[in-house]
């Protein structure tokens, strides 16, 4: 048994990141141009691919009350560490936003549309004294390809990544995961704790304070976590989280598979549930990596972006799965859990990271949680059914393939009337 490809997708795909990744990459990108260059650009240049636009058009920036490249990238000018990742504006100041939204407003930064087949594709320059920084981001949120100043070449790579947008292959299959979830020292995941800390601090801080839509708030209704119903609870924590989050809080999460909403949508519901459902710890933390696993596989398919929403389409289906384990089932309602939730919430689009993420969210936990439950009483769409294949394995393939030929030209159409507007 090769259990170690299972830790490798947990460690390598669950990361620490501060604000929405999206413009994260971007702010990465320009730090290392800003460095490379080392003096304060008196120009930016960006060229981003579409999914990068579009997710970085209306989403918060931590600390700066502003939404943005522009605001990102200056940002990273005044106060960016590219040693920090996707953590690259931790320790901004409010001096440093201040300084941030006057650069911002200086015409100094251009963004471009790059005209590639990637999902995930950053290019930076940064031109200063005499002398212009180059650095590329691609396939991943951290992967730097190539640095350049001037004409010398300082680094270069190639992108480990098998497919446009593709994530890691891990070789995993849904069997393959609850074995090994169920087998697992659970001392040797305890690392996942430190991702539920991170996120249950943000969706604490979204439910007491009003941040973007108050999906999770809203959802509360005033009442405390023990007098809601186990949907509501679940669905109103995690919602919290993302109100937060998307409304530029300062606060960290621990992103999955590159998203920080796929990190908060793929460890709360499972929190959540556990302690409406009295669950105990370790079981709880199996859930979990279950849940994380889900979603890490089914992103191995349909890569880091897509039309395709992550949050409902990868971690609400991981989670989903974590639940089911919760509420008792094995690996046949597991699948009926996944099979469930591919026929219900499928079609759920991407139009960019914004304060109604939050809303999806809870949207798709609420599927979730119903999925669920008809998993638990041996209901499970099957081949009949739209999309559904024999196994869940097929059908994960099938959503793959709707977010990728089945929606080719959907990230265009959705950025063209976002830019219209």
């Amino acid at each position: 048994m090769n259990d170690q490809k299972y830790f490798d997708a947990l460690r390598q795909e669950i990361k620490p990141a501060l604000g929405c990744t999206e413009p994260i990459a971007v702010a990465l990108a320009v730090a290392k141009a800003k460095e490379t260059l080392g003096c304060l650009p008196e120009q930016i240049d960006l060229w981003v691919s579409c999914n990068i636009l579009k997710n970085a058009m209306g989403v918060g920036i931590p600390g700066t009350g502003m939404v943005g490249l522009e605001i990102a990238s200056a940002l990273s000018c005044i106060a960016g560490r590219s040693q920090y990742g996707l953590e690259v504006l931790s320790g901004a100041s409010a001096q440093d936003c201040a300084e941030a939204r006057t650069y911002a407003a200086s015409g100094r930064i251009h963004v471009h549309t790059k005209d590639t087949e990637k999902k995930l594709y950053i290019e930076a320059h940064a031109t200063g004294a005499g002398h212009e920084a180059i650095c590329i981001i691609e396939d991943a949120h951290t992967s730097i390809t190539h640095v350049q100043l001037d004409d010398q070449v300082i680094e270069s790579r190639k992108s480990q990544s098998q497919h446009p947008g593709a994530t890691s292959e891990y070789e995993m299959d849904v069997a393959g995961i609850y074995d090994f979830i169920t087998r697992v020292d659970v001392e040797r995941i305890a690392f996942l704790k430190e991702g539920l800390v991170l996120n249950d601090t943000i969706a604490q801080e979204g439910l007491n304070n009003a941040y973007g839509m108050r999906v999770g708030q809203v959802l509360q209704n005033g009442k405390t976590m023990e007098e809601l119903s186990l949907s509501d609870y679940v669905c109103a924590y995690t919602a919290a989280a993302a109100d937060a989050r998307m409304a530029g809080s300062t606060l960290p999460v621990m992103s999955t598979a590159g998203s920080g909403n796929q990190g908060i949508s793929a460890s709360l519901p499972v929190a959540a549930a556990a302690r409406k459902l009295g669950i105990g710890e370790e079981k709880m933390m199996r859930a979990e990596a279950l849940s994380q696993l889900i979603t890490i596989h089914i992103k191995t398919h349909i890569g880091k972006l897509s039309p395709l929403c992550g949050c409902a389409i990868a971690s609400s289906i991981g989670s989903s799965s974590g639940i089911a384990y919760l509420m008792g089932g094995g690996l046949r309602e597991i699948q009926y859990a996944i099979q469930n939730m591919i026929s219900d919430i499928s079609g759920l689009i991407c139009d960019g990271a914004k304060a109604s993420c939050a809303l999806k969210i809870a949207s798709s936990l609420a599927s979730a949680i119903q999925c669920a439950k008809l998993a638990m009483a041996g209901v499970s769409a099957t081949k009949l059914d739209g999309i559904i294949d024999e196994d869940a394995e097929e059908s994960i393939r099938n959503l793959a393939n709707l977010g990728s030929a089945g929606m080719d030209r959907a990230d265009r159409v959705i950025l063209d009337m976002m830019i219209a507007k």
